[in-house]
């Protein structure tokens, strides 16, 4: 399993609509509206990185109101 945490950037005025869409994709953990420089956090799950690409690039890009996408991968650090 792939995490990540996923920043986005919002055209003005369609943070609601963007997130509204996100929260119905599969493997979405948690979507919220956020403050600082990126509009949107989405937490997400995949079984693996080709999915994880997929989900980003082919679901959450071609949402109208995506301006752009900084991902964050979780990286499982051994105790």
């Amino acid at each position: 399993m792939v995490r990540a945490y996923v920043l986005l950037t919002v055209e003005i005025g369609k943070v609601e609509k963007v997130i509204g869409e996100i929260k119905k994709i599969p493997g979405v953990i948690k979507a919220d509206a956020v403050t600082g420089p990126y509009d949107a956090i989405v937490h997400i799950e995949a079984t693996d990185l080709g999915e994880l690409t997929r989900k980003i690039l082919h679901d959450i890009h071609n949402i109208d109101g995506v301006i752009d996408t900084t991902t964050a991968i979780v990286v499982e650090l051994e105790e």
